[in-house]
C-alpha cells in the first residue's frame, strides 16, 4: 500500500527491525539516497529515541513507528518551530479523524488524550548559517497495543475500544502531514499557529509547573515565535525554553 501524495512517502522503507527510524534516516542524507518526503517505517524499533533523550518503548508490529526526510530550505533558524507545529497537527488530524476529537497536542510535541500520551515527536534539523537544510521527523504513535508498562500511556485501540487498521492509518498519517508540510510552505504560518494554540493541552488554564525543581501555579498563555513556552506566573509572563519547565500531571 502507498500513500496517496505527491512525494511524501513515495520513496518508502520498510525494515522489519532497526534500532532507530531516525538513525536509518540520516544514514540515507549521509549516503544522498534519500529524497524530499523519503520515509522509513519499522515493524519493531530497538532503540528509538525520545525527546528528553528518554527511550521510547513500543511492541513489535502493534503502534506507528516512522521517520520522514524534508528539506524545509524555506524555512530561516528562527522559524524551525513552524515544523513542529505543522507535525503535530497532521498526528491531530490523524487522532481526531479516527474519532479522538478531545486529543490534543501537549507543548512541544506530543500527543495526549485527556491526561495519557497517545504519541511523541522528535525532530531533528541540520541546519547552515541562515535557514533549515533536512530535517528528520520522527513520529511514534500508540495504536494497537493495550497495555503500557507507564500508567501515564494509552492508545488509540484502547481510547476507541476496537483495534486499527495499521497499514491504512499509517498512509493516512502520511497524507496528512503532506498537507501540514505543505500549509506551511506556502507561508499559512499564522493559521498554524492559531490551530495549534487551540489544541494545545492546558492552553490558558492554570496549573501545576515545575521550574527549577520547584512546583510553581502558572497559566499558559502562548507559544513565542521561537517555540518557547510561555507562562503567566504570579502575574509575570515568562518564557521557557525545551527542558526549563516541566508540567506536573
Amino acid at each position: 500500500m502507498m500513500p496517496s501524495t505527491l512525494f511524501l512517502g513515495q520513496q518508502l522503507y520498510y525494515l522489519p527491525v532497526c534500532e532507530s527510524t531516525n538513525s536509518e534516516a540520516q544514514q540515507l542524507l549521509i549516503k544522498n539516497e534519500a529524497t524530499e518526503g523519503c520515509t522509513i517505517i519499522t515493524h519493531e524499533q530497538t532503540n528509538g529515541r525520545g525527546q528528553r533523550g528518554n527511550i521510547w518503548q513500543a511492541q513489535p508490529g502493534q503502534n506507528i513507528t516512522l521517520s520522514v526526510i524534508l528539506s524545509p530550505t524555506f524555512l530561516a533558524v528562527r522559524q524551525q518551530f513552524n515544523l513542529n507545529m505543522a507535525v503535530s497537527l497532521a498526528v491531530l488530524d490523524l487522532l481526531q479523524e479516527q474519532g479522538l476529537q478531545q486529543a490534543q497536542v501537549k507543548w512541544p510535541n506530543d500527543l495526549y488524550f485527556e491526561d495519557k500520551k497517545l504519541g511523541g515527536i522528535l525532530i531533528e534539523n541540520t541546519i547552515n548559517s541562515h535557514s533549515l537544510q533536512h530535517s528528520i521527523v520522527g513520529i511514534g504513535l500508540n495504536v494497537n497495543q493495550r497495555f503500557f508498562s507507564y500508567p501515564t500511556a494509552t492508545s488509540m485501540a484502547n481510547v476507541c475500544g476496537m483495534p486499527l487498521d495499521l497499514e491504512k492509518v499509517t498512509m493516512r498519517l502520511l497524507e496528512l502531514l503532506e498537507k501540514r508540510y505543505l500549509q506551511l510552505r506556502n507561508g499559512h504560518t499564522a493559521r498554524l499557529k492559531y490551530e495549534y494554540l487551540q489544541a494545545l493541552y492546558r492552553y490558558q488554564e492554570v496549573h501545576a509547573f515545575r521550574v527549577n525543581d520547584k512546583e510553581v501555579q502558572g497559566q499558559l498563555v502562548g507559544v513565542g515565535e521561537d517555540g518557547k513556552l510561555a507562562v503567566e506566573i504570579a502575574q509575570e509572563l515568562h518564557y521557557f525554553a525545551f527542558k526549563e519547565i516541566e508540567y506536573v500531571i
